[in-house]
C-alpha cells in the first residue's frame, strides 16, 4: 500500500468536502449569492484542482465509489482499494469537523451542515435514480479522460466539469453527492443519517455501470 497515495486522497477528498460544505455555507451568509450555479463551481473546481494535483501520486480518485467502480474493472486491487476508501472517508470527516472552526455554527446548522439531501418533494427513488446517473456521468468521464492509456490527458478539467455539471442538475433533486464520502463526512458530523443507502448505494451502482460499460463495450 503506498503511503503517499493515501496521503494523497485524504487531501483530495478533504478539499472536496471542506469547499463544498464551505460553499454551501457562503451561499447562506451572503444571502443566496453564490446560488446553484457557485455551489456548482466550488464542488467542481475543487475536484478539478486536487484531481489533477493528486493524479500522478494516486489516480486522484478522490471518491469511494470512483474506487469502487475501477477496482471491479481490474484497475486497483484489493488492498489499495481499501486504503483508499479508508483515506478518503477520512479526509471528508476531518474536513466536516474542522469547518466547524471556519464557519459560524448558525450557518452550519441552517444549512444542515451541507449534507446532500432529497428536495421538496423528491422521492427517495427519485433521489437513488439521480445519484446513480449522475455518478454514471462522472466515472464514465474519469474512465475516459484519466483511466483509458488512449486519452489524451487533461488533468482534472473534464472530471470537474462533471461534478459540476451534476451539481447544476441534481443539487435541488438529491444534493448531487455522486461520492459516499461526500455525504458521509457532514451527515457524521452534523447533518444527520437520513437516507443514507441512496448515498451509498447510488454513487456506486452508477460508478460500476459506468466502469464495466467502459471496460467492456468501449476500452477494448
Amino acid at each position: 500500500m503506498n503511503k503517499k497515495a493515501l496521503i494523497a486522497e485524504f487531501i483530495g477528498t478533504f478539499t472536496l468536502i471542506f469547499i463544498g460544505v464551505g460553499a454551501i455555507a457562503a451561499d447562506h451568509i451572503t444571502g443566496g449569492k453564490l446560488g446553484l450555479t457557485g455551489i456548482a463551481l466550488a464542488h467542481g473546481l475543487a475536484i478539478g484542482v486536487m484531481a489533477s494535483a493528486t493524479m500522478a501520486v494516486s489516480g486522484g480518485q478522490l471518491n469511494p465509489a470512483v474506487t469502487i467502480g475501477l477496482w471491479t474493472a481490474g484497475k486497483i486491487n484489493t488492498s489499495n482499494a481499501v486504503g483508499y476508501i479508508i483515506a478518503q472517508c477520512l479526509g471528508a470527516i476531518c474536513a466536516a469537523l474542522l469547518i466547524k472552526s471556519a464557519v459560524p455554527a448558525e450557518a452550519l446548522t441552517a444549512i444542515g451542515m451541507g449534507t446532500p439531501a432529497l428536495g421538496a418533494g423528491v422521492s427517495p427513488t427519485m433521489g437513488l435514480v439521480t445519484e446513480i446517473v449522475l455518478t454514471f456521468f462522472l466515472v464514465f468521464v474519469i474512465y475516459g479522460t484519466a483511466v483509458d492509456s488512449r486519452a489524451h490527458k487533461c488533468g482534472g478539467l473534464f472530471i470537474g466539469l462533471a461534478v459540476a455539471m451534476g451539481v447544476l442538475m441534481g443539487g435541488p433533486v438529491s444534493g448531487a453527492a455522486m461520492n459516499p464520502a461526500r455525504w458521509l463526512g457532514p451527515a457524521l458530523l452534523g447533518g444527520g443519517l437520513q437516507n443514507a443507502w441512496i448515498y451509498l448505494a447510488g454513487p456506486v451502482l452508477g460508478s460500476i455501470l459506468a466502469a464495466q460499460i467502459y471496460k467492456t463495450q468501449i476500452e477494448k
